[in-house]
């Protein structure tokens, strides 16, 4: 899978996400981050005008804490169910 770089403010989060979300470990993941980059991409896919995340909430969540603007991603294919 190849990864692209994709503007943080073009990625949204389910409201369903947001509700699992530990500050404690967006902390310590914004500490990582910034000690030794990001080391595995978010997935997102592509909805209506924006990316819709898939896995990496707490990575997203860590680089908007640390003032960047765009994040490592990989575009995967939505779920038929």
């Amino acid at each position: 899978m190849k990864t692209v770089i994709i503007e943080t403010d073009k990625i949204y989060v389910t409201s369903k996400a947001r509700k699992l979300l530990d500050m404690a470990r967006v902390d310590a993941l914004a500490e990582d981050i910034l000690e030794n980059g990001q080391k595995s991409p978010i997935q997102v896919r592509l909805g209506q005008d924006r990316y819709v995340l898939i896995e990496g909430l707490h990575r997203l969540e860590a680089i908007k804490a640390l003032g960047e603007e765009s994040i490592d991603a990989v575009i995967v294919q939505a779920r038929r169910h």
